[in-house]
């Protein structure tokens, strides 16, 4: 029996050993450069617009063809049943009195019929609805492709703070780790004292709990950076399992930066929305022109090809016929200002969008410009705040030597130390984001940036 579970155990272990490669976590270094690619590349909203781009192209396509010729053929074979047949034209022979005085031929038996024919109509002109209609289209193209373009900027976006988040979230546990090792250091170092009688208890206690709250802080730190890398997984298309680690130094800011004013005008020429809009302002006039067309006849070329056998009566070959041809519709006289007046409040409709857009412009660059102008300062201030912690940890430890702080003096200073380097670590991250964010706002962002010196 023990036997048996022996052989069972070890098939267990063997099943264990196999199965657990294939959920092991895989660890891969990421750049920010091929986390924004990996964004572009499995992005479902860029799918959606790249669809609406093609989208676009081929009702640009479907409205240059109405300018091409139309060629229609048809043709048809009938059985009939014995119809009278009235001829006008004198057939060759005699016919009876009652044949003359009825116009009906005699002898004449017409049982099936066989026609075929070809109608070509090349439009000359059509009040340019056809012209107008390729133009607007054309315009609207345009606007898909800039509204491709603006998401493709939000996508670069959300993968720069996802970079960033997971940079800092790894900072962060970097400096925990590091803490905690001194952490451990000084309690093996306070039990020895206690233990030879030099330190009290109660001060050994203080540098176990404090032990204690890193390790806790550390436990935190990695489980955000957990959820973190999953989150980012999904964003790029990569099994949730993967730990990414950043591979990244410096952050790469401006030395100068421009002025508000400046950032204004730049986004004015430059945003996709903004040059989206005036492609759709531009393709409403054309819409309005095409629609002012219909109040014009419309002029095509026409040309036929027209062959018949009817079996014992008539049969016609190369019957061909070429002409213009004039269509004027009555209706559009009273049914095409309803068209216009709706052509004319969709072009309304685009320029009070334009009035709203450029209001959002300058509060969305005003909002980016002045916090990025803070994370700069921020740094500024966290930069003297670690000289300052480091210094007055420096001095706090001096005097814990010569016993004239507590223990407690000594602990605040080494936390104070540590929160001074992470925010210090985090407000870099966090300029790069303001800077990149007022790029995005002002139209500039780059989808492939090198924030790694």
């Amino acid at each position: 029996m023990k036997h048996n579970y022996f052989k069972i155990s070890l098939a267990l272990l063997l099943i264990a050993a196999t199965i657990a490669p294939a959920f092991a976590q895989k660890s891969m270094e990421l750049t920010m450069e091929e986390a924004i690619n990996l964004a572009i590349k499995n992005s479902n909203q860029l799918k959606l617009s790249n669809a609406k781009v093609d989208e676009a192209i081929a009702n640009y396509h479907e409205m240059w063809d109405n300018h091409l010729p139309d060629l229609k053929i048809s043709g048809s074979y009938l059985r009939l049943d014995n119809p009278t047949v009235d001829l006008k034209v004198k057939l060759g022979g005699s016919s009876t009195d009652t044949t003359k005085k009825s116009g009906t031929s005699a002898g004449v038996k017409v049982n099936q019929a066989a026609y075929g024919m070809a109608n070509l109509t090349m439009p000359l002109f059509s009040g340019f609805r056809v012209k107008y209609g390729i133009e607007s289209a054309r315009f609207l193209e345009q606007a898909a492709k800039l509204d491709a373009e603006k998401e493709t900027e939000e996508v670069v976006m959300n993968a720069i703070n996802a970079y960033t988040n997971l940079y800092k979230s790894r900072k962060e546990i970097d400096l925990v780790e590091e803490n905690l090792k001194q952490q451990k250091q000084r309690v093996a170092d306070f039990t020895n004292l206690e233990k030879n009688g030099l330190l009290p208890r109660n001060d050994l206690l203080k540098a176990q709990l404090q032990q204690s709250n890193v390790e806790l802080t550390l436990l935190d730190a990695q489980n955000n950076f957990r959820i973190t890398c999953i989150n980012m997984d999904l964003m790029l298309g990569l099994p949730e399992n993967t730990e990414l680690v950043p591979k990244i130094a410096i952050f790469d800011l401006p030395e100068e930066t421009s002025s508000l004013i400046k950032w204004e005008q730049m986004a004015i020429e430059n945003r996709k929305d903004v040059a989206s809009l005036g492609s759709r302002e531009k393709a409403a006039g054309s819409a309005i022109k095409a629609t002012k067309g219909e109040y014009y006849p419309g002029l095509a070329l026409t040309g036929g090809y027209l062959a018949a056998d009817i079996p014992n009566l008539v049969t016609i070959t190369n019957a061909l016929n070429i002409g213009i041809g004039l269509q004027y519709n009555l209706g559009t006289l009273w049914k095409t200002g309803a068209k216009m007046d709706l052509a004319k409040a969709q072009l309304h409709q685009i320029q009070a969008s334009e009035g709203i857009l450029n209001t959002r412009i300058k509060n969305e660059i005003t909002h980016a410009y002045y916090n990025y102008i803070l994370s700069q300062k921020k740094i500024e201030v966290y930069a003297r705040s670690v000289g300052q912690s480091m210094e007055n940890f420096r001095i706090t430890k001096n005097k814990y030597d010569n016993s004239l702080v507590t223990t407690t003096d000594l602990l605040e200073a080494d936390v104070a130390q540590l929160q001074a380097q992470l925010n210090f670590a985090i407000s870099q991250a966090d300029a790069f984001v303001a800077y990149k964010k007022l790029e995005q706002t002002a139209g500039l962002l780059v989808t492939t940036p090198k924030p790694v010196k």
